[in-house]
């Protein structure tokens, strides 16, 4: 903690310092008829540079020696020295700022994901009322969950009956009906009766610390990638700095004339355009991407999907809207659909179950509740009430079955509101979750860009998750996942040789968004998922991963058209600089004048059209 302190108080000293530098500089430039002039130069060059010269010499001798910062101090002391001071200071002003748009675009993806700490809770109630930390809780101890709580460790059910709301751990919006002696996973919130459960693990070996552990493992398993210049400057570095000491020593001709060329040879190696195009590059692709509504959180993630070649999606939330409506109303000729909507939205009017308001929705009309009477909600298996003096059944099939209504189960692909009245099955309301607007256009699309598979991981049942898949074009789906198998299928495809990208947008996603390649989060989702993700699609459109793509894959081929056409012209000067060809001014060309040309190229990046294969 005191060392991250330490770091931002010289991080604020070192913002501090170069701001006054600039300031200096700009005076500077305006006094530079005087000869004092090149005093204020170099007042303004120790400010911005001198954590920079620090850094070059404190490296000196280490396997990190010939990195960017060596190469600037030399290349920049260079231009000191033959009184390109302008130059020199420029250089600086524009590596810092690019460095700092840089760190602060990674330092946002580098926040310990605390709020997975949510799900946990910290208080248990035992059956005789006392309440112990978490922590102490043992197996075989019974504890009291009440409504509205969220379950502490993994047991088992006491009671008869539980409805629980599972959707942080397996991503489903609809609550699950559990019955006596069944599992139940911490981290699941009991939204029917209080309840009495078994616990069957302690808290370090239940679901949420799995979780919690996934994650946090995952982050750290994301190897640390090297700056795409720094690589170069391993090379480059010890290559130009070797070849401008030896220039005086093997050209034939007088010391002065000799130095001159080796300090035009210094210049014109100065790696500024590098430094300032590559990573601007990326900065420029971010800032494509976020008009667009994606937020990459590093230049890194964009780079890492230039090379994807897999991508996994989540069901709900990502390519469903997650929200269930009235698909379709079934009656039996007794009652109209009209009727038998109505009879259902009246049992459900004063339900607390997910689907209720999708229900009322569809009906769209006040409630009389004076003619409802005798309601009871029966936990696990729907509505008992007298509507019109009428005995009214709705919910699922088991409650018709348990009374003895005779009735055929629905083969549908979605929940079905059973009715039956005075003891008469007359009907049923089938909901359904939507396809989000673009999903089977971003499925389409990703093929069209060569994505080798599109596959499907979900928590949802095999008809669902299998009739979803189909309708949006996906071949190949995982389904009645908990989130530590979807972590297995994303490492088995990574370990396969597979580039993997996970779009996913709830909590129980944030394990494999953190263990995929690139975690893609939709903007709407789960605070955990977005923080555990590599890039946000704020808009929450899924159609935003292929704008994502397209970005990326621009921003990696203008990065690459950079470099080599610095490589190119840097080269061709430095051979014209030791055949003494070139002028100190031809020299600040091909350093400067390269370096705004790539700069230029890569503003053509927010130039990207929707419609073109990149």
């Amino acid at each position: 903690m005191e060392n991250e302190e330490e770091e931002e108080e010289l991080s604020l000293t070192n913002k501090i310092l170069t701001a006054v530098g600039i300031a200096v500089f700009i005076v500077a430039i305006f006094l530079m008829q005087y000869s004092f002039s090149k005093y204020i130069f170099i007042l303004a060059y120790i400010l911005i540079g001198y954590d920079i010269v620090l850094k070059a010499f404190k490296h000196l001798f280490s396997k990190d020696m010939f990195d960017e910062n060596l190469i600037m101090t030399v290349a920049t002391l260079g231009a000191i020295i033959i009184g390109q001071y302008e130059e020199a200071i420029a250089v600086l002003i524009l590596y810092k700022l690019g460095e700092y748009l840089n760190d602060k675009a990674v330092d946002s993806s580098k926040n310990k994901i605390q709020k997975v700490l949510d799900l946990k809770v910290n208080k248990a109630t035992l059956k005789n009322g006392d309440v112990i930390d978490t922590e102490n809780v043992k197996a075989g101890d019974i504890l009291l969950v009440k409504t509205g709580e969220r379950v502490p460790v993994d047991c088992v059910l006491q009671d008869d009956a539980a409805q629980l709301d599972m959707s942080a751990l397996n991503g489903e919006s609809m609550y699950v009906d559990i019955t006596k002696g069944k599992e139940i996973l911490s981290g699941s919130i009991n939204v029917g009766k209080a309840i009495y459960v078994e616990a069957l693990r302690e808290e370090k070996d239940s679901t949420v610390s799995k979780i919690i552990e996934l994650v946090e493992n995952a982050n750290k398993s994301k190897s640390k990638t090297e700056k795409y210049i720094s690589k170069f400057c391993k090379v480059y570095t010890p290559v130009v700095l070797l070849l401008a000491i030896l220039l005086p020593f093997v050209l034939n001709i007088e010391t002065k004339e000799a130095i001159y060329r080796a300090l035009n040879f210094l210049v014109i190696s100065c790696p500024c355009a590098l430094v300032i195009s590559v990573p601007l590059g990326f900065f420029v692709g971010m800032g494509a991407a976020s008009k667009k509504g994606i937020l990459a959180k590093g230049s890194v993630h964009l780079d890492k999907l230039t090379s994807i070649d897999t991508v996994f999606v989540d069901k709900t939330g990502t390519v469903t809207d997650g929200k269930f409506k009235v698909s379709q109303i079934k009656s039996t000729g007794d009652l109209s659909q009209d009727e038998v909507l109505e009879y259902v939205a009246l049992a459900e009017s004063k339900s607390s179950h997910v689907l209720a308001e999708s229900i009322l929705e569809r009906y769209n009309k006040s409630i009389d509740e004076k003619r409802i009477k005798n309601h009871e909600e029966i936990s696990g298996y729907g509505i008992k009430a007298t509507i019109d003096d009428k005995q009214i059944l709705c919910g699922n099939y088991k409650l018709l079955l348990n009374n003895n209504i005779e009735l055929e189960k629905e083969n549908c692909n979605g929940t079905v509101a059973y009715l039956a009245v005075d003891g008469k099955y007359c009907g049923c309301v089938i909901l359904a979750d939507t396809l989000k607007k673009g999903a089977k256009e971003m499925i389409e699309n990703l093929k069209k860009k060569g994505i080798k598979e599109v596959i499907m991981l979900t928590g949802d049942r095999k008809d669902v998750a299998e009739s979803i898949a189909e309708s949006i074009g996906i071949n190949k789906v995982y389904y009645e996942l908990l989130p530590q198998d979807k972590v297995r299928i994303i490492q088995e495809a990574k370990d396969s040789g597979k580039k993997v990208a996970f779009v996913g947008d709830g909590i129980n996603d944030s394990p494999v968004i953190a263990t995929a390649d690139v975690g893609i989060a939709m903007g709407k989702g789960s605070d955990i998922a977005v923080e555990s993700a590599d890039i946000v699609l704020m808009t929450d459109e899924p159609e935003r991963v292929v704008d994502a793509i397209d970005v990326a894959r621009k921003t990696k081929r203008i990065v690459n058209e950079n470099i080599t056409v610095i490589l190119v012209v840097k080269a061709l000067f430095l051979i014209f600089s030791v055949l003494g060809k070139t002028t100190m001014w031809l020299a600040v060309f091909a350093d400067v004048g390269i370096t705004i040309l790539t700069v230029l190229n890569s503003l053509r990046i927010f130039k990207l059209k929707k419609d073109k294969n990149v």
